[in-house]
């Protein structure tokens, strides 16, 4: 997932992130490095953070922009 890459392209630290997706820093760090994985309704949600289509996010496509 690019989540590490999205959030550091913009500026955000985990705990910012976190706080503004109503989560625990801990969950993105885990996310981050794998360890977890989102569930569908999480990953929508860190998509529509970073305006970016879920495929962008999971690394099937290389194009992030929302297909609409």
């Amino acid at each position: 997932m690019r989540l590490k890459e999205l959030r550091e392209k913009n500026h955000i630290s985990q705990l910012k992130l976190a706080l503004d997706l109503s989560m625990n820093q801990n969950t993105i760090s885990r996310y981050e490095t794998g360890a977890h994985e989102a569930d569908y309704a999480t990953l929508i949600k860190i998509a529509d953070y970073f305006d970016v289509s879920i495929d962008y996010l999971l690394e099937r496509t290389d194009n992030p922009k929302l297909l609409r």
